[in-house]
């Protein structure tokens, strides 16, 4: 079933937090109304949402209310109840459907997918015990990395391991999950490719960023990202191949190390728009945000350009007041807080959009204003 939804029509958010938020804005901009489902009170999105549902994502009744009052669902994050959005598409238009929540959840689903949408990734072995990862182990061979097959962000749930005397290491983490471990790919550039597609089948890339990390945290996105054209072509052609395969509604944000010889490994997929894509409210002619509630209305989608090349840098709960404190010092800096009461220590409480004419002086900019130093 599709059908296009117009403004004046509501749509139904699942998610309250900072992604959920940006996607509201962006619907109320064309005249949406909207509801969402968060368990929390005072959401960041729930801050600026017409209707708010407080309940957990696995209260029937709280689904129910949000298909009475929705035109069209989506959500804001993979780390929803599937079942719960199962009934869900029972009973109301979720245009995005279940299934690839479903696989996104579970990282030795979304590896079998990436591996049969034919696009390469890291050897890997599943393993349901800690007993089981002892006997696969040597498949994969040291240094490798074990993640936790639910659960896990911003490298929670995961431990590297750098010889076999290692293995212990990661016995816990089967207390959460099955895991899959992972062949250690010696990358030089870690980047994102968010590709977007609406219910006619019509897909867009992003321009790809570039991302850093700092202790496994996104601390900037560099757009365009600093590589060779032939390692944009491949990236942005695994990104299509992977969005045809799942059938994908909405946003997909593909991340990939790119290895010396210029190939590229998809190491992980995120069914919502993403850290990365950020810049795109600034620095595009389209939003990140907005191409998704396109995409999932049924809209036409707009290719997307880069008016200027641009910095994201997260702003984590450290980084709150040393930020205020500079905001007169910095006329080019685009500041989004996300409306979160507590900033607390790494916790992703906003972001600042940089757009240049000169990368390399603009990275050093950002380190010498001394806001990121912790």
């Amino acid at each position: 079933m599709t059908k296009m939804i117009y403004p004046g029509q509501t749509i139904g958010i699942i998610g309250g937090g900072q992604l959920g938020r940006m996607m509201a804005t962006a619907a109320k901009e064309a005249g949406f109304k909207i509801a969402v489902l968060e368990p929390t009170m005072d959401s960041p999105c729930g801050q600026v949402a017409d209707i708010r549902i407080v309940a957990p994502y696995n209260d029937d009744a709280a689904l129910e209310e949000l298909a009475e009052v929705s035109d069209a669902i989506t959500f804001e994050f993979e780390n929803i109840d599937y079942e719960g959005l199962k009934r869900l598409t029972e009973i109301a238009y979720v245009p995005q459907g279940a299934e690839l929540v479903r696989i996104t959840q579970d990282r030795i689903l979304e590896k079998a997918a990436i591996h049969k949408a034919g696009c390469p990734v890291a050897t890997y072995v599943a393993a349901k015990s800690f007993e089981e990862l002892q006997n696969r182990i040597d498949t994969v061979g040291f240094p490798c990395v074990v993640k936790t097959a639910r659960g896990g962000y911003d490298g929670k749930g995961q431990q590297t391991l750098q010889s076999k005397s290692d293995l212990l290491l990661a016995e816990s983490l089967f207390e959460h999950s099955a895991c899959v471990a992972e062949a250690f790919v010696p990358f030089k550039k870690e980047i994102s490719v968010i590709v977007q597609r609406n219910v006619q089948g019509e897909t867009y890339c992003l321009p790809i960023g570039e991302n850093i990390h700092v202790n496994h945290i996104l601390h900037e996105t560099i757009v365009p990202a600093r590589i060779t054209d032939i390692t944009a072509k491949r990236a942005t052609e695994a990104a299509k191949k992977i969005a045809d395969h799942l059938k994908l509604v909405g946003t997909l944000a593909v991340e990939l190390f790119v290895l010396e010889d210029e190939e590229i490994i998809v190491n992980e997929l995120a069914p919502r728009p993403h850290n990365s894509g950020h810049y795109s409210i600034e620095a595009c002619n389209i939003s990140q945000f907005h191409q998704h509630i396109r995409a999932v209305c049924g809209w036409p989608l707009r290719e997307p350009k880069l008016w200027s090349p641009s910095i994201m840098v997260n702003v984590l709960g450290q980084h709150v007041v040393p930020l205020s404190n500079s905001v007169s010092k910095y006329s080019d800096w685009s500041i989004h807080l996300y409306g979160k009461q507590e900033a607390k220590q790494n916790r992703k409480m906003g972001h600042v959009t940089i757009m240049t004419n000169d990368l390399d002086k603009t990275l050093i900019e950002i380190n010498d204003s001394n806001i990121w130093s912790e």
